[in-house]
């Protein structure tokens, strides 16, 4: 059953699951790159160890408790956390989401946080940009250490980005390089042509460094360097020696081997500049220019693909499968079929694969129950090999995976369930109960149960005295004591009202009970 949580609230993570290796699924549908990450903060909310900060450049802290597992399910981003294993220095995994580039938390048209335990959804934070400003980032959610594991919707904007929320935790944020300059533009080619000399002439021999180590001219003798001045020496090749020509390979050698003359006319000389010669790189190292009919195409002719109706409709797409049964929205289940199920009859909203469905009967037994005790339920037999999407009249349904354990749960309340799972109807006795007693269906593992309610309901764990509304109670856990209490007082006015709560049933247990109850009353 799936726990709906609000801005603010906060709960034992064991009133929820019993398990320790959670899924922790985001999902956020907002125009932009959302960076989702996962701050291991210390007893201070502080990152006082960046190597639990864990994002996309930094997927799993050193031991792998906290791992970036990617888009699940059709989550933005999941993680898996041991929290059997995460440090005892770390007492909070904060999970916040950052805006990669203009824009603001308040365009999100929908996001959740979502924990699932053994492939079952456990807990379901959802949030929309109404909650929001002008926040660049918003912190979702924190499974926090206080005496034990506890987990909190925070839904709390903040203005700055990632790296403003990276060091408002405390953490450093290494700035980025300066990118290099661009290189120098390479000179035309006919101006290298007039600074190259002949091939045919002998290289002049380097000149000696000057004595005191004071800098000699860079040709020798004495001369000026072409072009930069009396005195100068002259960039390149070293003193005394001439850069090489076009085509020339370094250190003097002729350009195109032969002994004297200049070298032959390349092919495209005289063309407009920058046309260049198909096929050759440009001097100086300019790349070349594409040739007209490339197979890149020019941006302005990248145009992109038209919507249409699938696009529009993939927030609705299918869910990918994550086990026996999946979760496809608030108000539809999927069951892939191997060992049989059993279901609602008329239930069946679509399948796919080679899938019968056959008449599940209750037996004389079953029948004479049902007419007596009212909790019956009419069963149809899915089997096959394929998967079965189930609905009952919009009604919210929730996955509940019992193991070995059993609840009570009203009959009304049941849609479909595994062949292994048991059940029994049972009675509560009790004089105060019209007819003498109420009557439920205790289910029992191995396997699991949809269950069905009207709204979100609430799961209140029993911490001493607890009681609830018959006619909205859902489930609740085997092993208490169950009673119904009655607020029926003497009046002496004449004219007495009622409170319309006059019966309730009570329940007494230790730690670990629970009772679920739905907003509606049957």
């Amino acid at each position: 059953m799936v726990t709906q949580f609000s801005r603010g609230q906060k709960a034992q993570l064991s009133a929820i699951t019993q398990g320790t290796d959670l899924y922790v699924g985001i999902q956020i549908s907002a125009p932009g790159e959302w960076d989702i990450s996962c701050f291991g903060l210390d007893g201070d909310d502080r990152l006082s160890d960046d190597r639990y900060f864990v994002f996309f450049n930094q997927p799993n802290s050193p031991e792998q408790s906290i791992r970036m597992v990617g888009p699940q399910g059709g989550d933005s981003q999941g993680f898996q956390i041991s929290l059997d294993r995460v440090p005892a220095a770390i007492g909070r995994l904060s999970f916040c989401a950052a805006l990669d580039g203009a824009g603001s938390a308040s365009a999100i048209s929908s996001g959740y946080l979502r924990i699932v335990v053994g492939g079952a959804e456990v807990l379901r934070y959802a949030f929309t940009g109404a909650d929001f400003t002008s926040e660049r980032a918003v912190m979702i959610g924190d499974v926090y250490r206080k005496g034990v594991w506890r987990v909190a919707a925070v839904g709390q904007g903040f203005q700055g980005g990632l790296a403003e929320l990276i060091r408002s935790y405390g953490g450093e944020v290494a700035e980025e390089e300066a990118p290099p300059p661009p290189p120098a533009t390479a000179a035309p080619f006919h101006e290298q042509r007039k600074a190259t000399p002949p091939p045919s002439a002998p290289p002049l021999p380097p000149a000696m460094p000057p004595a005191g180590g004071a800098p000699g001219p860079g040709y020798g003798g004495g001369q000026p360097a072409p072009g930069y001045g009396a005195g100068q020496p002259a960039p390149g090749y070293g003193a005394g020696q001439p850069a090489p020509g076009y085509g020339a390979p370094a250190g003097g050698q002729p350009a195109y081997g032969g002994a004297g003359g200049y070298p032959p006319t390349p092919p495209g000389q005289g063309m407009p500049p920058g046309a260049g010669v198909p096929g050759q790189p440009m001097p100086g190292g300019v790349p070349p220019v594409p040739a007209f009919g490339a197979p890149e195409p020019l941006p302005s002719q990248a145009q992109p693909t038209p919507p249409g109706a699938m696009n529009s409709l993939a927030p609705y797409r299918e869910v990918p499968t994550t086990g026996r049964w999946t979760q496809q929205n608030s108000k539809l289940v999927k069951v892939t079929l191997g060992e049989d199920a059993l279901a609602l009859r008329g239930s069946m909203v679509a399948y796919q694969g080679n899938v019968e469905f056959d008449y599940k009967g209750s037996g004389l037994r079953g029948l004479i129950e049902g007419k007596l005790t009212g909790q019956s339920i009419k069963l149809m037999t899915c089997k096959g090999a394929g998967e079965v999407f189930l609905a009952h009249d919009a009604a919210d349904l929730h996955i509940v995976e019992l193991g070995s354990s059993s609840i009570c749960i009203n009959a009304n309340n049941l849609l479909a369930m595994d062949a292994t799972v048991r059940t029994e109807v049972r009675r509560i006795e009790s004089p105060g109960i019209p007819g003498g007693g109420l009557f439920h269906f205790e289910v029992s593992g191995p396997g699991s149960v949809v269950v069905m309610t009207k709204g979100s309901p609430m799961t209140l764990p029993v911490a001493g005295p607890t009681f609830a509304d018959m006619n909205a109670l859902v489930a609740w856990t085997t092993g208490m004591r169950v009673s119904v209490s009655t607020q029926v007082r003497i009046s002496r006015q004449i004219y007495a009202g009622s409170s319309g709560e006059a019966l309730a049933l009570q329940f007494m247990g230790f730690a670990g009970h629970f009772v679920v109850v739905q907003p509606y009353e049957v």
